[in-house]
């Protein structure tokens, strides 16, 4: 079992940063992958980005790619989302997810359902 908790959201003007972070409890974090997806009003849950269990493989949504760096410090158990250059298409609550050991398969890291645990999310904010 993984509880997750996000931290790191805000208001932020249009062309600002924003770190997020997703602090994990359990002792086998080191082996699960990562993920972070979003979700504006009215709209489905969104990929954003995901980093393997190593953190040797990274992936990102087309409309964050080059803006957005997902990371993690295993020995801290935590998974990081840097954000720049922000825009407001990205204000919507942001969302930590872990999945547990399993087979990769290619498109394995981007739906909802390949992934177990999820935090409560945080909000983002980008202003005009």
């Amino acid at each position: 079992q993984v509880q997750l908790v996000e931290s790191g959201g805000g208001l932020v003007q249009a062309g600002g940063s924003l770190r997020l972070s997703c602090a994990a409890s359990g002792r086998t974090f080191s082996s699960y992958a990562m993920g972070w997806f979003r979700q504006a009003p009215g709209k489905e849950r969104e990929f954003v980005a995901a980093i393997s269990w190593s953190g040797g493989s990274t992936y990102y949504a087309d409309s964050v790619k080059g803006r957005f760096t997902i990371s993690r410090d295993n020995a801290k158990n935590t998974v990081y989302l840097q954000m720049n250059s922000l825009k407001p298409e990205d204000t919507a609550v942001y969302y930590c997810a872990a999945a547990p050991p399993k087979p990769v398969y290619s498109g394995s890291y981007y739906p909802v359902s390949w992934y177990d645990y999820w935090g409560q999310g945080t909000q983002v904010t980008v202003s005009s």
